[in-house]
C-alpha cells in the first residue's frame, strides 16, 4: 500500500464562519476568515497527527496539506 504525502482538506462558508473539513482524518475546524481557517487546520492536522504512527494511519512522514475552497 502507497502511503499519502498529502492530507486534502475541503473549506466552505458556513452559517457564520468558514468550516474546514478533513477528507483523510476525522477532523473538523472553524475560522472567522480564510487566513482562520488555514491555520486553524494547520494546527489541528498536527495535533491530530501528534504522537501517532503515520504509517499505520496510511501517511508518509510530515504529509503536506491541501485545502480546497
Amino acid at each position: 500500500m502507497a502511503l499519502k504525502r498529502k492530507v486534502y482538506v475541503r473549506v466552505f462558508m458556513g452559517e457564520h464562519q468558514y468550516v474546514a473539513e478533513c477528507l483523510d482524518l476525522p477532523v473538523v475546524t472553524l475560522g472567522a476568515t480564510l487566513d482562520d481557517v488555514a491555520r486553524n487546520v494547520q494546527e489541528a492536522v498536527g495535533l491530530h497527527l501528534d504522537g501517532e504512527d503515520l504509517a499505520e494511519l496510511g501517511f508518509q512522514l510530515n504529509p503536506g496539506i491541501v485545502i480546497s475552497f
